[in-house]
């Protein structure tokens, strides 16, 4: 049976990868690490936020059946417990007569020890907790074993309600946090400097056990970590890996120390942004059921990453590419898309488009009789090729990979129902100047957990030509928007920092043009409302983090 911790203590951190709604495969997931960690002499393992669930589970939690299942599987890993091994503390939505909240229970000796229930609730950029979830009570320390663990939740460590204070206050000697914390880049930084803040105000060590997995837009990206009390970094788990490690924690007075952890390698910005493209894009196919997966390979820089990404992910024989040319499609761009799909090894099949875009146009030809051709016969080049893959995944159960980068969706670039058809986007959120600086990042590394090959998988000639649509002779991006270095600069301006006009101007661009872009952003939300779900990379994406309204006449005009 499970006796008393003098002076040191096992604490196993459990990033694992749970899957929302899949709360019997989770508890599953619990179990297993649980009984590894007692193989390797752990006293408790650490979870983290809402793992039975899965996190965020949004509206989930207004159902009543989807948290009786969470408290029943609760009830049987608390049972587990019973056979004297590690404790456990694992994160669960609770449902009371006192409200509904983001919890995290300790369980030990067969019972719930304990529950304490998030008193900080984000209401910012992809949370939006406060809609489904009450806050909790300021929480106490739980005994575990003879030793004071104080319990916050994620956000109750970044916020300032004194949590941790109160905590320390009250007698705790070692903060465990529980986590769902999502990537963006440069996130892990952040992390350590709010931990960091937490240990000097509290003047307790912290542990942050924080999830893996992706979930629709967000991918959770591990990074677990520790902060002692003397704000040395304790240990570093790996980021975007699933692991269990085990840790030694050491008592001096009611003080304790990590004297045995692991020191990862945290990978630096591009690295870490691909392999979040990655993990999105991996854990959406496989939590929504599908096979495998289709994009349409123009020859140009975004479908050759993407199929990059998809290989890398899913595995060569998951991936089927479709090369859809018409008349403007040059020779160059069938040799670099022929060329792309045989250095990744994935299928690449051909199928020409000039039949169904002429069958269009003959059946429009009465109705456009006497007007110019320009956009509209374009889009149907575009629309003709969504359709198509469209039917490819219908007939086969692909999920159509769109391939727009967050640049184009800014602008409305895009043609809705043409290439922004599909399912997922793992490039939704990199400006075009990203999109080619990880394509060259990625002909020099193979990220850990890559399923594809090594060398050039993104052919040089793709990464040096001019971008272009080709949905007209001679067209190149240039025509329609200015160069892309200073259209993503003015982007992230307008969309991540959100900037006046004139402040923009300022940096030396011109009036005019910054007052063009920022209309095309805004009249193009109506196109964004309708694209695919695609991984958050800035630190303000499409979607959960920018919401602006389709109707909209403001205009900054100072």
């Amino acid at each position: 049976m499970s006796t008393e911790i003098e002076n040191v203590m096992r604490i196993a951190i459990a990033q694992l990868n749970p899957t929302m709604g899949d709360v019997a495969g989770n508890l599953e997931l619990a179990r297993e690490a649980r009984a590894d960690a007692a193989r390797h002499g752990a006293d408790l393992v650490l979870f983290t936020e809402l793992f039975l669930s899965g996190y965020p589970p949004e509206d989930l939690v207004l159902k009543p059946a989807f948290l009786r299942a969470c408290d029943r599987a609760l009830n049987e890993l608390a049972a587990d417990t019973a056979d004297g091994g590690p404790g456990v503390v694992i994160g669960f939505p609770r449902f009371s007569d006192f409200g509904r909240f983001n919890a995290v229970a300790l369980l030990d000796g067969g019972e719930i020890v304990a529950e304490r229930y998030k008193v900080d609730l984000p209401n910012y950029g992809e949370f939006d907790e406060k809609r489904v979830f009450d806050p909790g009570p300021m929480p106490g320390p739980v005994n575990f074993r003879g030793v004071r663990l104080g319990l916050p939740v994620c956000e109750d460590i970044w916020g300032d309600f004194g949590v941790c204070e109160t905590l320390a206050e009250t007698g705790a000697e070692l903060l465990l946090v529980v986590n769902g914390s999502p990537y963006y880049r440069g996130k892990v930084d952040t992390r350590h400097q709010v931990a960091i803040k937490q240990v000097i105000e509290s003047g307790l060590s912290l542990i942050y056990s924080n999830q893996l997995c992706g979930q629709d837009e967000l991918v959770f990206d591990g990074a677990s970590f520790a902060i002692n009390a003397d704000k040395s970094l304790a240990f570093q788990m790996s980021q975007f890996e699933a692991q269990t490690v085990v840790t030694t924690w050491r008592r001096d007075g009611d003080s304790w120390t990590c004297s045995d952890g692991p020191m990862s390698r945290i990978p630096d910005a591009l690295e870490a942004d691909y392999r979040a493209c990655m993990l999105g894009l991996r854990d959406y196919v496989n939590k929504n059921g599908f096979s495998n997966v289709v994009l349409g390979l123009s020859g140009g820089i975004d479908s050759a990453i993407c199929a990059a990404l998809a290989v890398d992910a899913l595995g060569e024989e998951r991936v089927r590419t479709v090369m859809l040319p018409y008349r403007y499609t040059s020779g160059e761009s069938l040799k670099d898309a022929e060329d792309c799909a045989r250095a990744l090894g994935c299928r690449y099949d051909i199928v020409p488009i000039s039949e169904p875009v002429e069958g269009f146009s003959n059946a429009l030809s009465q109705m456009f009789e006497g007007t110019t051709e320009g956009v509209t016969e374009e889009n149907l080049q575009s629309r003709t090729r969504g359709t198509i893959l469209m039917a490819i995944s219908n007939k086969f159960g692909s999920m159509v990979v769109t391939t727009g980068n967050k640049s184009e969706m800014s602008v409305g670039y895009a043609t809705l129902y043409g290439d922004m058809n599909g399912g997922f986007n793992p490039i939704k959120d990199l400006y075009k100047m990203q999109v080619y600086e990880l394509s060259r990042w990625r002909n020099d590394n193979v990220p850990p957990g890559a399923l594809g090959p090594s060398g050039e998988v993104i052919p040089q000639n793709i990464i040096d030509k001019a971008p272009s649509a080709e949905l007209r002779p001679d067209q190149t991006d240039q025509d329609s928007l200015p160069p892309y270095p200073v259209l993503d600069d003015i982007l992230e301006c307008l969309v991540e920092k959100e900037m006046s006009v004139s402040d923009i101007v300022k940096r030396g661009y011109d009036r005019e043009l910054v007052h063009r872009i920022e209309h095309l952003l805004y009249i193009a939300e109506y196109k964004r409302r309708q694209s695919a779900p695609g991984v958050k990379i800035t630190r303000k994406n499409f979607g959960r983090d920018r919401r602006y309204p389709i109707t909209n006449r403001f205009r900054d005009r100072d």
